[in-house]
């Protein structure tokens, strides 16, 4: 400890405050937050929705439970990451049922079929007419 009227020695300074952070590091934490914010940004790809924000998940909640057993730091942002990478993997999960309900539709398939049969892109415009109409009926 030192006094105003007295200058610090070396000793002072290399002495830490009681909880403090001594170098240790969660890794796993800051590879969590960074793969959940880009789960976040790419939920509408499978890779980047479903895979990035599963290793998120994973990542968080292995590095929260380091941290709860103060073997690490930075439990929040553990559980931080593995909100946003369960967010991410859920938008993602939505968008490919969306599109796997669309793509087995019986408006898709007339589509399809339209399209397979078409010789010309006129043809092929008025399958896509064709379609719109029917999506929007």
């Amino acid at each position: 400890m030192t006094y105003p009227e007295h200058p610090g020695t070396p000793a002072d300074a290399t002495q830490t405050r009681p909880g403090a952070d001594t170098g240790r590091s969660n890794g796993l934490a800051v590879a969590a937050l960074v793969l959940a914010i880009l789960a976040v940004l790419l939920f509408w790809t499978v890779v980047g929705g479903v895979v990035l924000g599963i290793l998120a998940l994973i990542f968080g909640i292995i590095g929260a439970r380091r941290a709860r057993g103060g073997r690490a730091p930075h439990r929040k942002m553990s559980i931080v990451a593995a909100v946003l990478g369960a967010l991410g993997l859920i938008a993602s999960v939505v968008i490919i049922a969306i599109g796997a309900s669309i793509l087995n539709s019986d408006e898709f398939k007339d589509f399809d079929d339209c399209v397979q049969h078409a010789d010309t892109q006129s043809e092929r415009d008025a399958c896509a007419n064709d379609f719109e109409e029917d999506i929007n009926n």
